[in-house]
């Protein structure tokens, strides 16, 4: 799959830190609105190599706004206004399976949402009919396959499964919960992944998580969870995250819109 002149730009969703990926030339900043309203930070504009991409801070810059209150339908729908078709959402996860711990880099392939209370659909209101979208998927395979395709090529190791499970926040989980959790099926817990799946889902994007797990989830260590071990794996881990984002942007960039998208 090779880039055409008309490439449209990749989306990638995070922390402002990623605006360092070598090779990354900022080509503009624009503050947008949108139906659903402001986006949680200006759109960042950029080429990496000869790929258009844009980025955006999901909790703001500088980072302010708790999971919770991101406005997830004004940050999609402006990525998908700015023309991207592919979004890379960038997500700082818990481990609660015993090969994911702190610094461990992954890319799931499910998720389950305990989340509540968030505007969670572009469907609501005054319609025309009901829409209900297939969600039985909900990370786009061939991006997954891109991603993991340049971690392998790096020598980065990265575990092509997991289930993210996505919880409410800003406050971080309880042990109990996080057993009961593990019985359902999840392998990272974090707080950001939904809904913002759906909505892209919903936009026709093609979405994929790329996760850094940045502690061990609740009672899956010898200690309270502190900031300080935070800190830590993400400046071990973001290094690896940076690379494969770098090396993945050319066969991201290659993939076709999804029809409904396009």
């Amino acid at each position: 799959m090779k880039a055409q002149p008309d490439s449209r730009p990749v989306g990638i969703i995070g922390g402002t830190g990623l605006t360092t990926l070598s090779g990354l030339e900022i080509t503009g900043e624009q503050a947008v609105s949108t139906p659903w309203g402001e986006p949680s930070a200006p759109l960042v504009e950029g080429s990496l190599g000869d790929l258009p991409v844009v980025f955006l801070a999901r909790h703001g810059n500088p980072h302010r706004i708790p999971p919770h209150q991101v406005n997830y339908r004004a940050n999609l729908q402006a990525l998908f206004d700015a023309g991207v078709r592919t979004v890379v959402g960038v997500n700082a996860v818990g481990g609660i399976h015993s090969d994911m711990g702190p610094a461990h880099v992954v890319v799931p392939d499910q998720l389950i949402d305990y989340t509540w209370g968030r505007a969670s659909t572009f469907f609501e209101g005054e319609l025309d009919a009901v829409t209900h979208i297939d969600f039985t998927f909900p990370y786009d395979s061939d991006a997954r396959k891109v991603l993991l395709d340049a971690a392998a090529g790096q020598g980065i190791q990265c575990s092509d499964f997991g289930v993210y499970g996505a919880t409410q926040g800003p406050r971080l989980e309880t042990a109990a919960e996080i057993r009961r959790m593990e019985r359902d099926g999840c392998d990272i817990v974090g707080m950001t992944g939904m809904p913002e799946a759906v909505l892209a889902a919903e936009l026709g994007m093609r979405y994929v998580c790329l996760g850094l797990v940045v502690n061990w989830a609740a009672g899956k260590s010898d200690h309270i969870i502190t900031m300080e071990e935070i800190k830590a794996a993400i400046d071990t881990g973001m290094s690896d995250v940076k690379l494969m984002l770098e090396q993945s942007m050319a066969g991201l960039g290659a993939l076709t819109p999804l029809p409904q998208s396009s």
